[in-house]
């Protein structure tokens, strides 16, 4: 699994973000989506690496402006999370 996070720019109210998390739920096949106008930060994770040039296009076709996208392992947290 891998968790992909994307600074983008724009978002100003929740309902931009839903935006944001719809456009990427329609485009690509997600374990979970979730976005923050506060802190211009949209957290995927999904099953394999996403690519940035299909990110930047669905980001793009939103009226949004994708600043910069990092990917690493996604490591489950909580209480079910794995021990180390």
């Amino acid at each position: 699994m891998t968790e992909t996070t994307l600074k983008i720019d724009g978002m100003a109210c929740s309902m931009c973000e839903s935006h944001i998390n719809d456009a990427i739920r329609a485009e690509f096949d997600v374990k979970k989506v979730h976005s923050s106008h506060r802190s211009g930060e949209t957290v995927i994770v999904s099953e394999s690496s996403l690519p940035e040039e299909k990110i930047r296009e669905v980001i793009k076709s939103t009226g949004y402006t994708l600043l910069s996208m990092t990917e690493k392992p996604y490591e489950k947290k909580g209480l079910f999370g794995r021990k180390k």
